[in-house]
């Protein structure tokens, strides 16, 4: 068959197969450790692994995420970070989508570990799926399905994925058809990385470290507005060295303390100083801190600040520091909070410690009140951009500042 339809049936049946697992030795309990990134490789896209609910045993997932950089050889991380007991995953494919859960002819192929069809996974650990030949395109929805025939216990996904993905019984992975995926799922299930080798040995990317904002919400589901979305299209069509964009947001996290996830000060070695090519940390975090009436100061979100900075820096990476947003007319907005904002905030601006820093808070905020979010960006909660704000956002950051000297 010739004409576009040909076209990308050659290129989905290019796109996948597979040799060699890596996992992290179990983990003690509470924070799971990062894992070594394969020798080579980018991360094209990523979601911070939590606690989900109990895992189900013989559930199939059919799970559909976004590339950001396009390269040859991919490889999946699948997750039992905060699993209790051993996970074995089976039936692994990885397909590009045609609609729904149904996949493009020819696309789905079989992901192996080591060479073997199935994996087990200790508890607190992570595996690396064997390399696949072929080449994947940026901006197209890669789906992965896997089966757990034996789960228990606490799973480990991403829960507001923002994104609808597919759940069904049977062995039905390898199928192209949606058919059998009759449920929808909006988390993502045991994968928390993508990564493929860039067309350009330097190739890089960047991983933004952040919460609700930055995992989206108050964006339109299913069309991939997020504010790390709208930058990584800027950094496709740009060119340049950094293309890949991992999104490592957590609706409601903190830096400092545990609640919604862990602190980005416990996470910060799994998600972010663990994926592969990673050349900047974007970090884009602090109102959950400051809202919630803790007694948290501005001298102590400056402490984590330099923390993360300190240790990104550590590990070879660029930091760039984004400030907090307005947030007056959420519930918890009070003129305390609002000044701990301001003062965290003329810190980001002019500290040394930065490699660039994206003022956010400029973007968003109203002339009229910048102790408010525009109305044109309100997401109408007052703390959430709409698709306007977070492309607003992505057209802030500098696109240099993500490749630094260091």
């Amino acid at each position: 068959m010739t004409g576009r339809f040909g076209r990308c049936r050659r290129i989905a049946a290019a796109l996948l197969t597979a040799v060699a697992c890596q996992s992290a030795p179990p983990a003690g309990a509470a924070t799971p450790p990062a894992t070594p990134a394969p020798a080579f490789g980018v991360v094209t896209w990523a979601a911070s692994a939590d606690r989900m609910g109990e895992g189900t045993a013989g559930q199939g997932y059919r799970l559909v995420v976004r590339t950001s950089t396009g390269g040859s050889d991919l490889r999946v991380r699948f997750t039992n970070a905060f699993g209790d007991r051993p996970l074995t995953l089976d039936g692994v494919h990885a397909g590009l989508r045609a609609q729904g859960a149904a996949l493009r002819p020819g696309s789905n192929r079989r992901l192996t570990f080591g060479g073997a069809r199935t994996v087990t996974v200790p508890a607190g650990a992570v595996a690396w799926s064997d390399p696949l030949p072929g080449r994947v395109p940026a901006g197209t929805d890669l789906v992965i399905s896997l089966r757990t025939p034996d789960a228990a216990g606490p799973a480990t996904g991403h829960w507001m994925a923002m994104q609808t993905s597919y759940t069904g019984q049977g062995e039905h992975t390898g199928e192209e058809s949606g058919t059998n995926w009759t449920r929808t799922t909006g988390s993502w299930w045991y994968i928390d990385s993508v990564t493929v080798r860039p067309s350009r040995p330097a190739g890089g990317a960047v991983v933004a470290l952040g919460d609700s904002l930055t995992d989206g919400w108050q964006s339109t589901a299913d069309l991939n507005r997020r504010w790390p979305d709208y930058l990584a299209r800027r950094l496709t069509a740009a060119g340049g060295a950094v293309r890949g964009v991992g999104n490592e947001g957590v609706s409601g996290n903190r830096i400092l303390t545990d609640g919604a996830g862990q602190a980005a000060l416990r996470r910060l070695d799994r998600d972010v100083l663990s994926q592969p090519g990673v050349r900047t940390v974007l970090l884009f975090e602090g109102v959950n801190d400051l809202k919630a009436h803790t007694g948290v100061t501005a001298a102590d979100l400056v402490a984590g600040y330099r923390e993360i900075a300190r240790r990104a820096h550590a590990a070879g990476l660029c930091v760039v520091a984004a400030t907090v947003g307005p947030f007056k007319g959420w519930p918890e907005w009070d003129p305390a909070a609002e000044a701990v904002r301001q003062e965290v905030n003329r810190f980001l601006r002019d500290s040394p410690e930065f490699d660039a820093v994206t003022d956010f808070d400029r973007v968003l905020r109203s002339p009229y009140d910048p102790e408010r979010m525009l109305p044109f960006f309100d997401g109408g909660d007052h703390i959430h951009p709409n698709d306007k704000g977070m492309q607003a956002m992505a057209d802030a950051v500098g696109l240099d500042s993500l490749d630094c000297a260091r």
